[in-house]
């Protein structure tokens, strides 16, 4: 089974290979550091995440970096507003990313470069720009000459005599910036500095540099001159990674990236997220109303990562008791792994991999080798966690079960292995009880004393027993195969 993806630059679905057999370099293009992580933010986060995890359980060594935007036009102006400094709000906001992102179940980076340290590497390639005729200082600005770069446009699809033609008539030609340009569409590679704002020595005066340089210069100082894999959103396709295409490429002459990935946005109730709109949630605040973080991360995975997804009540409830439903299967083994004689602790938990090669695992890498299916994948982990489930109900209420102890052990470890790919894990919590705190081992239990009791033929302690339960909402079904009970 070859895993395939869907590739940008090609507009192809493609068989996946690496720069170096079984090892990938991955580059996500991460956050700007103004504000609290949005829902955006969850499914970027989460879809690259799963990603990484999924590369990784496929055998491939994943050097996986995310960059922090901490130098920008947002973060200067969230810094007036709080009455603050960048570096400050800067320090605020990556703290708080990392506080959302654990909750979610997002695993680390190996490295989060940030702009303001990699000032060095974005001076030595604004300068071997310049070197090569691609960039041109004016007035303490650089810019890139996009016309110089035959490439330009390759990965959206755009060319600059379309775009020309139909700029035309929105071009101010006395703004102060078109001025400095020689042509429309030249970017910014360094800003010179304005009064009161944080301003870097360099070859064309005190400045900051311009947000795409940034990246082509972390990928580089990190990665390489030539990754695997470039990924962020979709929205990122033009001008950013456009404009990191044609910046690092003049230089080294090589490609940035082989496979261009992009996610798809997020919607709320069918329309696009935005504070106008008042339809802005950020991820703190939806865990903090009561969300489930794995009902978040499994509604994102639903949805086929490239296609827009829509976020709406319905869905995330919907999300949530697909949740409750691999939960029960996760947790399996600490609910019904001692009467099955699967002992406890690590020796009953462990995983053996040589356990879990089976049928249901290559239907799941079948499904997600077709370009990162996951919402096919996930068809897997509920199917073994339905068939757990039913063989819990038939423990409870018969004494056994109708599939071996050694073969849900089996499909039990299985589920925890994938939903782990995935990264959906279960936290073990306190048992169910009555309002008078009655657990489902004590309830058992008095099952057992009436079952003795009515052994006895002391059929007046069997009532008492049972009209106690009932009381407590305890309802009792006696069949041959042995009671049954359920809450009502």
């Amino acid at each position: 089974m070859t895993l395939t993806v869907y590739n940008s630059l090609t507009r192809r679905q493609e068989a996946f290979t690496t720069v170096e057999p079984q090892k990938v370099k991955m580059y996500y293009c991460g956050v700007t550091v103004y504000d609290y992580c949005h829902l955006g933010h969850a499914r970027a986060c989460i879809v690259w995440d799963v990603v990484r995890r999924y590369l990784q359980f496929s055998g491939y060594q994943v050097r996986y970096v995310q960059n922090f935007t901490d130098v920008d036009d947002k973060i200067l102006r969230r810094s007036r507003e709080e009455n603050s400094s960048m570096e400050t709000v800067a320090e605020k906001y990556i703290k708080a990313y990392f506080e959302d992102m654990a909750r979610l179940n997002v695993k680390e980076a190996d490295e989060y470069p940030r702009a303001t340290q990699t000032m060095d590497g974005i001076k030595r390639l604004i300068h071997e720009l310049e070197h090569r005729d691609y960039a041109y200082a004016s007035s303490g600005d650089v810019y890139y000459a996009v016309q110089k770069f035959d490439g330009y446009g390759k990965l959206s699809g755009r060319k600059l005599e379309d775009m020309q033609a139909g700029a035309s008539e929105r071009v101010n030609v006395e703004d102060a910036e078109y001025q400095k340009k020689r042509y429309p569409f030249d970017f910014a590679l360094w800003k010179a500095a304005k009064p009161e704002e944080p301003a870097w020595d360099s070859p064309w005066g005190k400045g900051r540099p311009g947000w795409h340089i940034e990246c082509s210069a972390m990928v580089r100082e990190r990665l390489g001159e030539t990754i695997d894999i470039h990924a962020g959103g979709a929205d990122l396709i033009f001008p950013h990674h456009e404009n990191e295409i044609a910046q690092s490429e003049a230089v080294t002459g090589k490609p940035l990236a082989n496979f261009w990935l992009h996610n798809g946005m997020v919607k709320v109730g069918g329309e696009k997220m935005s504070k106008s709109l008042g339809n802005f949630i950020t991820i703190r605040e939806l865990l903090d109303r009561g969300v489930e973080p794995m009902a978040v991360r499994l509604f994102v995975l639903t949805a086929q990562y490239r296609k827009p997804i829509d976020f709406t009540d319905e869905a995330i409830e919907a999300a949530t008791n697909g949740w409750n439903t691999l939960k029960e299967g996760l947790l399996f083994a600490h609910k019904y792994g001692e009467k099955l004689d699967w002992g406890i602790g690590d020796r009953a938990l462990g995983i053996d991999k040589n356990s879990i090669q089976n049928s249901y695992v290559l239907r799941f890498r079948e499904a997600v080798n077709n370009d990162f299916n996951f919402s096919t994948g996930l068809s897997v982990l509920f199917e073994l966690a339905k068939e757990l489930g039913k063989e819990g109900n038939i423990l409870v209420h018969q004494g056994k079960t109708e599939t071996s102890s050694a073969e849900l052990q089996k499909m039990w470890q299985t589920l925890v292995t994938l939903a782990d790919v995935l990264g959906l894990q279960a936290q073990i919590e306190p048992e169910t009880t009555t309002d008078d705190g009655l657990s489902d081992e004590q309830i058992e239990e008095k099952i057992q004393q009436r079952k003795e009791a009515r052994i006895a033929k002391n059929f007046a302690e069997s009532d008492r027993i049972r009209d106690e339960l009932q009381s407590q909402g305890i309802a009792l079904i006696d069949s041959k195969e042995g009671t049954k009970w359920h809450r009502s």
